[in-house]
C-alpha cells in the first residue's frame, strides 16, 4: 500500500473511487468467459448488465430459464427471522467457469448462520459508570488521576485547544459512528459548560443510516454516543463532527452482524461487492429492509448516500468468533479500499483484556479471544492507558488493565507490524504456549496465535473519564473513550496538512510503525483475562497499548514533513 508508506514516492497520492473499482474488478477474461456462457444459453447480450462496481453480471430471467442455466430447482423459504428468500439447495456451473464466478444469487444460502454460530452478541460499550464526586470534579490538572477532563487530555498529549474563532477546513469534519445508541443534546451542553468554552448548541452533523436518528432523550442514552462527542469535540472545535447514526433502536443488532450497513452507506459499491464467497449483506446476519420490526426502518437499504469523512472513529465491535471468517475478510477488504481513498478508520480494541465479552474460546475455553474487526490489518486499533492513582499528567501513563489486546485468529500479522511483534517476543517475558495459523475453533494446544495480526496499534487514556450522561456527572472507562481521543488528534493533524496544501492521511499504520518516536511508550501494566495475567506491556510495541499514547506535536511535525 504505497500511498500509506512514508518511504514511498507515492505517499499521500490517494486513489479515486473509480481507480479503486478498476483495481478490484474481475479480469476482462472472467467477464468475457461468463458472458459467452450466458449467450450460449439464450441470455442475449442486451439482457446482460455489468454493474457500476464491475463486480456483477446481472440479468432478468424466468424461473425456468434460471433453473435450466444452473441445473437446479428454486423455491421460496422462510428464514428464522420471519423473512422469505428465494433459495436453492445447490447449483451447477461448468468447470471452466468455477475460477471466474464467485457467487450466484439467488442461490444457496446454506444453513441459517444464526443457528450455526454459538455466540453472544455484545457491542463494545463503556464499562459501567460511577458517580463523579465533588472531590474529583476539578476543571484543572490537580485531580486528573481521578477524573480525566479535556484539560487533562491536552496536558497528557501536548496540544492546545484551537482558538474558538479559528478558521476551519470545510472538508475535514471528524466522523464518529454510532450503532443504535444516541446522544442527548442536554448532556453535551452541560459537559461543555463545565469543562470548556464551547457554546451551547454545538452538536454533530447527523448522517442517519437506514432510519438512524439523533439526538434522543436521556432515557435512550446508553453512554457511548455522548462519551464519544464529549471527548472528541473539545479536541477539534471549532471544526465540526459528523455523526453516522446507524439504524433505529428497533433494528440495531437485530440479526447479529455489524458494520455492513454503515459501509454500504458510505460506499455504494459495497452493497454488491463480492469477495471470499460473500456478496452484499448477509441476510442471516445483517438487517434487511424494509424492516418488519415494530418501529423499524421501512425504506430501502441505503447505498452510497454519504461521502466518508477523512477520519472515522468507531467504538463498537464483536468477538472475532461471533462472525464467519469470510464475512470479516470481505469487510476488511472494504477498509483497505477506504484507506486507499484517503480515509483513516480507527476502532476501539475492546474492554476485556485478552478475553472477549464471553470469555475464552476453544474446546477447553483456554484460548485468548480478539475483538472484531480489530484483526483487520487495514484499520488502526486503539487500546487504553490510564493515569496511575496518585500520579499526575506529567508522570508516565500505565496500561489500563482491561485494554483489549492480543492476536487475531483470522488475519496474519501484516508486513508493517512483523518487526515490532518480533521485537516484543524477543524482549518481553511471555511464556504462554502458542499455536500458528490458528482459528477460533483451533483444537491444538496453546493460548494464542503467534503469527496473528497484533492488537492494538496505539493507545490513549481510557480510565476515570469525566462524562455527563443521562443527566448525571459520572466517571467512565473503556477503549471506547480512547478511540475518539486518538481519532480527533489525527483529524487535527489533517486539518493542519490541508491548510498548507497537503491532503488527508488514509491508512495510518505503516507511518506510525515506522516512527515509534512520536509516541509516549508505555512499559508498565498488563491486560489480564482467561485466568491469566494477559500480556505485559513492554518497551516498544506491545499487545496492551500498542506503540503507546500520542505526542501530538511530534505526530504533527512528522506528518507535516511528509508529502
Amino acid at each position: 500500500m504505497d500511498v500509506s508508506d512514508p518511504t514511498s514516492k507515492t505517499f499521500g497520492q490517494h486513489w479515486s473511487q473509480d481507480e479503486v473499482v478498476e483495481m478490484f474488478k474481475p479480469s476482462d477474461e472472467s467477464v468475457a468467459e461468463v458472458s459467452e456462457w450466458l449467450r450460449k444459453h439464450g441470455i442475449a447480450s442486451n439482457r446482460i448488465v455489468h454493474s457500476d462496481n464491475k463486480q456483477w453480471l446481472a440479468f432478468d430471467a424466468s424461473v425456468d430459464e434460471a433453473e435450466s442455466l444452473l441445473k437446479t430447482s428454486f423455491y421460496e423459504e422462510e428464514k428464522a427471522n420471519g423473512r422469505s428468500a428465494v433459495s436453492a439447495d445447490l447449483y451447477h456451473l461448468p468447470q471452466h467457469l468455477q475460477a471466474h464466478i464467485d457467487y450466484v444469487t439467488p442461490g444457496v444460502k446454506g444453513v441459517d448462520i444464526t443457528q450455526r454460530l454459538s455466540r453472544k452478541r455484545s457491542t463494545l460499550q463503556p464499562v459501567p459508570a460511577r458517580p463523579l464526586t465533588s472531590k474529583n470534579s476539578s476543571t484543572g490538572l490537580e485531580n486528573c488521576d481521578k477524573a480525566v477532563t479535556p484539560a487533562c487530555i491536552r496536558a497528557l498529549y501536548n496540544f492546545e485547544a484551537p482558538a474558538a474563532d479559528a478558521s476551519v477546513c470545510t472538508n475535514n469534519s471528524l466522523g464518529i459512528y454510532e450503532l443504535g445508541d444516541v446522544y442527548d443534546h442536554k448532556d453535551l451542553d452541560l459537559f461543555f459548560n463545565r469543562y470548556t468554552n464551547i457554546p451551547n448548541g454545538t452538536y454533530p452533523i447527523l448522517k442517519g443510516i437506514d432510519g438512524g436518528k439523533a439526538p434522543g432523550p436521556a432515557s435512550q442514552t446508553q453512554g457511548e454516543a455522548v462519551l464519544d462527542f464529549e471527548l472528541a469535540i473539545p479536541i477539534v472545535y471549532p471544526q465540526t463532527t459528523t455523526l453516522y447514526q446507524d439504524l433505529t433502536e428497533a433494528d440495531a443488532g437485530a440479526e447479529g452482524g455489524i458494520f455492513n450497513t454503515f459501509l454500504d452507506a458510505i460506499d455504494g459499491s459495497y452493497c454488491t461487492y463480492s469477495a471470499f464467497g460473500e456478496t452484499g449483506n448477509e441476510p442471516n446476519l445483517d438487517p434487511t429492509f424494509p424492516s418488519n420490526a415494530t418501529g423499524g426502518y421501512k425504506g430501502q437499504l441505503q447505498c452510497g448516500v454519504y461521502k466518508p469523512t477523512n477520519v472515522i472513529s468507531i467504538s463498537y465491535g464483536l468477538n472475532e468468533q461471533d462472525l464467519p471468517a469470510a464475512y470479516q475478510q470481505r469487510q476488511c477488504k472494504e477498509y483497505l479500499k477506504l484507506g486507499l481513498q484517503g480515509v483513516s478508520v480507527l476502532i476501539a480494541s475492546g474492554d476485556y483484556g485478552v478475553a472477549g465479552t464471553n470469555g475464552c474460546i476453544g474446546p477447553n475455553e483456554d484460548k485468548f479471544q480478539a475483538s472484531q474487526p480489530n484483526g483487520c490489518p487495514w484499520i488502526t486499533d486503539v487500546g487504553a492507558s490510564q493515569i496511575k492513582e496518585g500520579n499526575s499528567v506529567y508522570d508516565p501513563e500505565v496500561a489500563w488493565p482491561s485494554s483489549g489486546g492480543g492476536f487475531s485468529n483470522i488475519f496474519s500479522a501484516p508486513a508493517y507490524q512483523k518487526d515490532a511483534i518480533g521485537e516484543y517476543f524477543n524482549t518481553a517475558n511471555v511464556s504462554y504456549p502458542y499455536y500458528y495459523n490458528g482459528t477460533y475453533n483451533n483444537n491444538g494446544t496453546g493460548r494464542y496465535n503467534r503469527n496473528g495480526r497484533g492488537i492494538p496499534d496505539v493507545a490513549a487514556v481510557g480510565e476515570t473519564i469525566a462524562t455527563y450522561t443521562g443527566g448525571e456527572f459520572l466517571i467512565n472507562a473503556g477503549t471506547s473513550a480512547s478511540c475518539p481521543i486518538f481519532a480527533a488528534l489525527i483529524n487535527r493533524v489533517i486539518e493542519e496538512r490541508i491548510k498548507v496544501g497537503k491532503g488527508p492521511l488514509g491508512f495510518l499504520n505503516p507511518t506510525l510503525y515506522e516512527h515509534p518516536e512520536v509516541f509516549n511508550d508505555i512499559t508498565v501494566g498488563n491486560n489480564p483475562g482467561c485466568g491469566t495475567k494477559g500480556f505485559p506491556a513492554s518497551k516498544g510495541w506491545d499487545p496492551v497499548t500498542g506503540l503507546g499514547t500520542p505526542n501530538y506535536q511530534k505526530i504533527l511535525d512528522l506528518y507535516l514533513s511528509l508529502p
